[in-house]
C-alpha cells in the first residue's frame, strides 16, 4: 500500500451528468471511500436535474463537504435555509432542496453524500 494517493478530478472513477446538461458529478474512489466533485452550473436545481435521476421527492442524501466557488441556497424541508458560500464548510442533512444562485457555476467537494448521488 502506498503512503501517498494523489489524484486529479480531471480522471474520475466516474462521471455523472445531470439532466440538461446543468453540471456533473466526479466521483473518485479510495481506500477510505470516495470523494466527489460537483460542478452545478448557473440554472441549476436538485428538484428539476437530480430529482428525476434520484427518484425521491427531495434530496435524501447527507452532505459534508466544501463550497470551492459559486454559491448554493439549501432549504430542508421544514423550511429551514442557508446559502452556501465559497470557503465554507456545510454538512446538510436528508430532506433538502438545492439551487444555484447567481451566474457563475458552484464547485462543491463532499465527502460524504456523493458515493450514490445523481443514480
Amino acid at each position: 500500500m502506498t503512503g501517498i494517493v494523489s489524484r486529479s478530478f480531471d480522471s474520475a472513477d466516474e462521471v455523472r451528468p445531470f439532466e440538461d446538461g446543468k453540471g456533473r458529478l466526479d466521483l473518485i474512489t479510495t481506500g477510505s471511500g470516495a470523494v466527489g466533485r460537483a460542478v452545478f452550473e448557473p440554472g441549476w436545481k436538485w428538484s428539476q436535474h437530480v430529482k428525476p435521476l434520484a427518484g425521491t421527492d427531495t434530496c435524501m442524501a447527507h452532505h459534508v463537504g466544501y463550497v470551492v466557488s459559486g454559491r448554493m441556497k439549501v432549504v430542508m424541508d421544514d423550511g429551514e435555509s442557508a446559502d452556501l458560500i465559497p470557503g465554507h464548510f456545510y454538512e446538510v442533512q436528508p430532506g433538502h432542496d438545492a439551487w444555484v444562485e447567481g451566474d457563475e457555476p458552484c464547485v462543491a467537494l463532499d465527502w460524504v453524500g456523493f458515493v450514490d448521488y445523481a443514480k
